[in-house]
């Protein structure tokens, strides 16, 4: 069925074949993703819509000589299929398997790891100069898609290139799309250049005047290509990335692999800093994809269906904007995947995707609450991080009333190490002035929405999982309050979130064992109730807290420090000192002995101790 795929053991053995094997190899391609990526699930849409110009890309560079650096990296996966390691498609986003993202561990064809957005140029640039400074040669090639092109660091990186003289080549592989549709005015511009024929009616009748003219010389055609470049900066809006030091290539057709090539070898040929605009279609020969591609950004493996966090976040805040007038909702270029998507329909002119862009986001947002307005900010835990100093600067700081929407907090299981968010309770809950809020339930996330949004006064983060969390019977939300679900006299189990969860099914083992464990949902963990936490410890005697987040300045660190000297033993359970890998969360929490059978040996020693 793969006749021509199965002889690609290699990027060499594309240069043996003719373009039309080519064109044939990227229909098998699309028919393996259509018929694999469904199995373990992954980035389906984005993928779909580089085959051809992956194909191009390997026909054209010899990796790993030459360098190539996917810029996010989930549309990856044909470039995987070409660099020998189709067998192993089928381990794909699997526990021990392959990543859903390049990774330099897992082949010398991956030059850099990636995974978030907008880093790719900024990585080409310091190969390219490495390069030069090593005296080594090899091209330097970034692929970045439009929505990541219009990131900040993207334009750091294209202002650097202006300034320095290392060559790189920079391929915008422009889908109009980001996980939703691309906003701003770099989208606009870059529409402009879809659109606008002129150019390219002038290039053809020059080109076909200068053909019926006999050989003039070299002064002439030294005045004919003066002319040109002329035109060129008259007529195209490309010439925007010419001043910034790329020479401007495009618009280029993205499914014709001919064009493609010869575009990517002029590109080889020049001396200078190359931009190569590609257009293609995101979804490309899947029709449902084709219509609707922020729905086939990302495809699951069949399974239930439950209410998501996301979907009641997002019918929370909807009702809260009916009656709250001032409340605006930020999202970074994800408002569908957020739960946005119905606020964003009703309340259109209360609603900003500012593309993917997390610190302006969050300065963004620090503005809207300074001119009166109540700003809800939805992004998720990893993405976050790269807005550290505008949470400390311009949020915390002047103690502004901003509502911080935090999700995928803890495991996201198969996207891996660039996307677990096992790091926000310890960089929020040590910012001053923040607070910080663990739901356990939908129920609950909904009343703690409620609260920060109608009462608390200053920045305020509620943090809360990827996918669902069953109902607990617990009493209502009150903040600075933990909750004692489940009492007990020979040991407490204090946990955060999800991981409540845990801990009550661990307490249901160690009732079996003749244990008696007392459970306590913290809720806040800015501020902690200690209160309730020291008063616990008092009757049962030892402390294991568990929290699905890094141990180094986590909950527990926090909570041992609080009782240090008291005499009371206390193991905290959380991720140890590294990246943890993809798997399904499940499989991570064994791996980590964060599950209910770990958690129960750990109980079980501290008892018997």
């Amino acid at each position: 069925m793969y006749k021509l795929l199965t002889r690609v053991q290699s990027p060499a053995d594309l240069r043996s074949m003719s373009m039309t094997e080519l064109d044939a190899l990227s229909r098998e391609i699309r028919t393996f993703l259509i018929e694999n990526i469904p199995k373990t699930g992954g980035h389906f849409a984005s993928n779909l819509g580089v085959v051809e110009l992956t194909i191009a890309l390997h026909r054209v560079f010899s990796v790993p000589e030459d360098k190539l650096i996917w810029d996010v990296g989930h549309q990856s996966y044909v470039h995987k299929l070409l660099t020998g390691r189709r067998e192993q498609f089928s381990s794909l986003r699997q526990f021990g398997g392959l990543s859903g993202f390049p990774k330099s561990a897992e082949s010398k064809y991956d030059c850099a790891d990636t995974g978030h957005s907008s880093t790719a140029i900024s990585t080409a640039l310091g190969f390219a100069a490495a390069r030069d400074l090593c005296k080594q040669t090899g091209e330097s090639v970034a692929v970045v898609g439009d929505a990541a092109f219009a990131g900040g660091l993207s334009m750091e990186a294209l202002n650097h290139i202006a300034h320095c003289k290392h060559k790189v080549i920079i391929v915008l592989n422009d889908n109009q799309m980001s996980i939703g549709q691309v906003v701003g005015g770099f989208s606009q511009y870059l529409n402009k250049i879809r659109t606008r024929s002129s150019y390219y009616t002038v290039k053809r009748e020059t080109s076909d005047l200068l053909h019926k003219i006999p050989l003039l010389g070299k002064p002439t055609v030294h005045v004919i290509k003066k002319i040109k470049r002329i035109l060129r900066y008259c007529v195209t809006p490309g010439v925007v990335f010419e001043k910034l030091g790329c020479r401007y290539l495009g618009p280029v057709d993205g499914h014709n692999i001919r064009q493609l090539c010869d575009t990517l070898a002029e590109a080889r040929r020049l001396p200078q800093s190359v931009l190569i605009h590609v257009l293609t279609k995101k979804g490309k020969g899947f029709s449902p994809a084709e219509e609707t591609p922020a729905e086939y950004h990302a495809v699951a493996p069949a399974g239930k269906k439950t209410e998501s966090c996301s979907a009641r976040f997002g019918k929370t805040i909807l009702s809260l904007a009916e009656t709250h007038r001032n409340l605006v909702a930020i999202s970074p270029s994800m408002p569908d995947a957020s739960g946005l998507g119905p606020f964003m329909e009703k309340y259109p002119s209360r609603f900003y995707d500012t593309g993917i862009a997390e610190a302006h986001a969050a300065t963004f947002s620090a503005g809207l609450a300074r001119g009166g307005l109540l700003p809800v900010l939805t992004v998720y835990s990893s993405f976050l991080q790269r807005a550290y100093d505008s949470l400390v600067h311009d949020i915390a700081l002047p103690k502004l009333h901003v509502v911080l929407a935090v999700d995928r907090a803890g495991l996201v299981g198969s996207d891996g190490e660039t996307h677990q968010g096992i790091f926000d309770l310890s960089y929020l809950t040590h910012i001053p002035n923040m607070a910080v809020l663990a739901p356990s339930d939908l129920l609950t996330l909904e009343e703690m929405l409620r609260y920060a949004v109608e009462i608390h006064s200053g920045p305020i983060a509620v943090r809360y999982p990827r996918g669902s969390m069953p109902p607990l019977d617990a009493p209502p939300f009150v903040f600075g309050k933990a909750a004692v679900l489940r009492e007990g006299t020979n040991i407490t189990l204090a946990a955060v979130g999800r991981m409540v969860h845990t801990a009550l099914a661990a307490a249901d083992i160690l009732m079996e064992k003749g244990i008696s464990a007392e459970v306590i949902d913290l809720r806040t963990v800015k501020p902690l109730d200690m209160e309730t936490v020291r008063t616990s410890v008092q009757k049962t005697g030892r402390l294991l807290t568990l929290e699905d987040n890094t141990k180094i300045g986590g909950i527990g660190e926090q909570i041992a420090a609080a009782l240090s000297g008291t005499g009371y033993p206390v193991l905290v359970r959380a991720f140890p000192d590294t990246f943890v890998q993809q798997g399904t969360v499940d499989e991570l929490m064994t791996l980590y002995q964060m599950d209910a059978a770990g958690l129960t040996a750990d109980a079980e020693r501290m008892v018997k101790a």
